[in-house]
This record gives structure tokens, C-alpha cells and sequence, in this order.
């Protein structure tokens, strides 16, 4: 019975453990959430402000030469917070493009959901991207007063709710207190807050019904053309691979072995030697197929996961090359297979082509996606048209309604970016 109980303490214990850790997680998330929420609250205050001066001016006609640069600021600001909301959560389908002269601005459907977000993220959504970055700081500012009372002045206000206390290490163990409770509002709390902040960009920003969704449905259609496309020419690599070498191996070993059976009762040695080249020939053919088979997929990835991949691609490359991967739990294996594969081309042409000193690969999973940074101190000048595996690389990435940016100036440095859905 006494093991029986220890069981189930030892199981509480690990439940509630997982508990915590998955609600600090959570509210890290949503604290970022709402910090990147801040920021593009404080920009919508700015354009609504801006859109109230315009319709004020707009009444003896100055604001009608200004409206068309509102309407702009106005779509590429609500374009922003779509793909911030993408980063933490499922994608925001934008609808077509919005107009930007002011008449058929004022009658068109997604101008008008996007200025109702505008009013709510510049209000409601700017609070909270300011509760969400102020209760942190409270939290650390009470949790942390025993280390530092001692050194503040004695009619200093101690708390961050203003109440003034003694300076006296029960004081300063009550004001501990205080920081435990702004940690439980923080944990409680924040994911809804986050939620809260996002509803109005969801709601209003996503298409509506009244929207043609072709455009989407033809964006969707050319992935999946890319997707067969990145198929066939894998396919078409691999029976390279094994019709120009292992095959080719293959036929030698089966040559030599006849040579050798024919060559045995009259000429042992030559036989023998025979066999070892037949014997050397087979081991090259194995190797090839093993060769062949990790491009298919590479068995590093399950066995040592993103990172460890990572590290022995970075391990095998010509440039020193450093890798930093926050990657929390595992994606989908074809989006593992994606990344690794698109690392190993990049690395392939920052050896070749680049004459970069350095590079670093940067991988952090936020908001569902995989975002993927490979940057280098060389030459620049990438090109995808050009060839060099960028081609293949974009294929890849459409395979999975992923984006890819490519920034590589004449004279460097290099910066490619990916993202791919975590789950796709």
C-alpha cells in the first residue's frame, strides 16, 4: 500500500510539474503575442489619428490630396498584422486588393472591416499590448525587493501599486508576496488577453464572405504544382543516382565475379584478384545506396532531431559555421526533411560559390511556423534564375505554402529566410 501511495504522489507531482511548465510556456507566448500586438497598436493609433485629421481637413478639401496616402499606410498596416497573426496562429486569408482612391474606398467592403480593426487594435489591442508588457516588469520589480531594498532610499515607494512600507526584511518578504500574485495574474491571465488582443485582426481582416477567394484558390493550386513538380524531380535525382552509379557498380561486380569463375581452375591468383576488385566494387555500390537512401530522408533526423542534423551538416561544411536552434518540440517530418534539406543546399553554395568566411544558421519555431535564417559574410550576388540550387530550394518551400526571402547584394553579406508551417 505505501508503494502504491508513493506511485501516486510521485504522479501528482509530475502532473502538476507539467502543469507549470505548460502554462509558463503559454504565458511567454502570449506575452510575446502581446508585445508584438503593442507595436503594431501604437502604429494603428498613429494612422487613426492621421485618418482623423484627413477627414477633418477632407471638409474644405486639403484632406482629399492626402486620403489616397491613408488608404495605402492604412491596407500595408492591416497586411502587417495578418502576418503577425500568421506567426502566432493559423493564417489571416487576405481578401483581393483594397482600392486606395477615396470613393471606391469609402464602399468597399474590406476597407471597411479593416478601419472597424483599426478603431478596436488602436484602442482595446494598444492596452492590452501595454498590460502585457508592464505586468512582467511588476513582477519582477516586487519579486526582486529583498535583493535591492537595502540600497534604495528610505521614502522611496517600495511596490509598483504605490503603497509605500517600512524598510524591514518582513516588509520586503510582504512585497515578495505581491510579486507572486503579478506572476499568478501573468500565468491566468495573459494567454486570454493575447486571444483577446488578436479577435478584432481575425474578425475583421480575414476575408469575408462577400470576397472572391480565387486568388487563393489558384495560390493553392500553384503549390500543389510545385509540390508534384519538387516530386518529379526528386524521382528523376534518385534514378540518376542509382541508373549512373550503384547500378553501374552493380554490373561490375557481376563482370568481375564471371571473370573470376571462369579464371579459378586455371589462374587462382588472378581469380583472387578478381575477387577483391569484384569485393571493392560491391562495397563502393553499398555506400552509394547508402548515400542514396539519407537523401531520401535523412535518418539523422530521427535519430538526433532539427538540431543535431543541423550541427553535422554545420560540422561537414568548408566554412566555419555556427548553429542555433530553439526548436521546443518536433515538426512534422517532412518539414524537418525541408529545412535539413535547405540548409545542406545553402551550405553547398556558401562553400561553392559565396568565398564568405563565416556563416551561421539560425532556426526558432514561433506561432505554428518554422522560421529558418542562413546568413554568410560572402560575395553575395545569389540569384535563384541563375541556378546555384535556389530554384529547387523555392520548389521545396512551395511544396509546403511556405516563403522564401533572399536578400544578397553585389559585395554581401547573404541572408536567406524561410518559413514553413510546423504541422504541414
Amino acid at each position: 500500500m505505501a508503494v502504491d501511495q508513493d506511485a501516486a504522489d510521485g504522479d501528482r507531482s509530475a502532473g502538476l510539474k507539467a502543469t507549470v511548465v505548460q502554462a509558463t510556456r503559454a504565458a511567454g507566448a502570449a506575452i510575446g503575442q502581446l508585445a508584438s500586438g503593442l507595436g503594431t497598436s501604437v502604429l494603428a493609433l498613429l494612422v487613426l489619428l492621421w485618418l482623423a485629421a484627413t477627414a477633418v481637413a477632407s471638409l474644405v478639401g486639403v484632406g482629399l490630396l492626402v486620403a489616397p496616402a491613408v488608404l495605402r499606410v492604412l491596407h500595408g498596416l492591416a497586411g502587417r498584422e495578418r502576418e503577425r497573426l500568421g506567426r502566432w496562429g493559423p493564417e489571416v486569408v487576405s481578401p483581393q486588393p483594397s482600392p486606395t482612391r477615396l470613393r471606391p474606398a469609402l464602399v468597399d467592403p474590406a476597407t471597411q472591416r479593416e478601419f472597424h480593426w483599426l478603431v478596436r487594435h488602436a484602442t482595446l489591442g494598444l492596452l492590452l499590448g501595454l498590460l502585457g508588457v508592464l505586468l512582467p516588469v511588476l513582477a519582477i520589480r516586487d519579486s526582486a525587493f529583498p535583493l535591492y531594498w537595502k540600497l534604495a532610499p528610505a521614502n522611496a515607494t517600495a511596490t509598483s501599486v504605490g503603497v509605500g512600507v517600512a524598510h524591514s526584511w518582513p516588509d520586503a518578504l510582504a512585497v515578495t508576496l505581491l510579486g507572486a500574485g503579478w506572476i499568478a495574474i501573468i500565468l491566468g491571465l495573459t494567454p486570454g488577453m493575447a486571444r483577446l488582443q488578436a479577435r478584432p485582426g481575425r474578425r475583421f481582416l480575414a476575408a469575408g464572405p462577400e470576397v472572391d477567394l480565387s486568388l487563393r484558390i489558384a495560390e493553392l493550386t500553384s503549390t500543389r504544382a510545385a509540390a508534384l513538380d519538387a516530386h518529379a524531380t526528386e524521382l528523376r535525382r534518385i534514378e540518376r543516382s542509382l541508373h549512373d552509379g550503384t547500378q553501374n557498380r552493380m554490373v561490375s561486380v557481376t563482370v568481375l565475379l564471371g571473370a573470376a569463375r571462369r579464371m579459378v581452375a586455371r589462374d587462382p591468383a588472378g581469380a583472387d584478384e578478381l575477387l577483391e576488385r569484384a569485393q571493392s566494387a560491391a562495397e563502393q555500390a553499398l555506400a552509394e545506396l547508402r548515400s542514396v537512401s539519407r537523401s531520401i530522408l535523412p535518418p539523422v533526423l530521427k535519430d538526433r532531431g532539427l538540431a543535431g542534423a543541423l550541427s553535422g551538416l554545420a560540422a561537414e561544411c568548408a566554412v566555419p559555421c555556427r548553429v542555433d536552434v530553439d526548436v521546443s518540440q518536433r515538426c512534422a517530418a517532412s518539414v524537418e526533411a525541408t529545412a535539413y534539406f535547405v540548409v545542406a543546399e545553402a551550405l553547398t553554395n556558401i562553400a561553392k560559390h559565396s568565398g564568405a568566411g563565416r556563416a551561421a544558421v539560425t532556426v526558432q519555431a514561433r506561432g505554428g511556423r518554422l522560421h529558418l535564417c542562413v546568413e554568410d559574410d560572402g560575395q553575395g550576388g545569389a540569384d535563384d534564375e541563375r541556378g546555384s540550387g535556389l530554384a529547387g530550394i523555392r520548389r521545396r518551400i512551395a511544396a509546403h505554402d511556405g516563403t522564401l526571402t533572399l536578400v544578397s547584394p553585389p559585395g554581401g553579406p547573404t541572408t536567406l529566410k524561410v518559413e514553413l508551417p510546423c504541422g504541414s
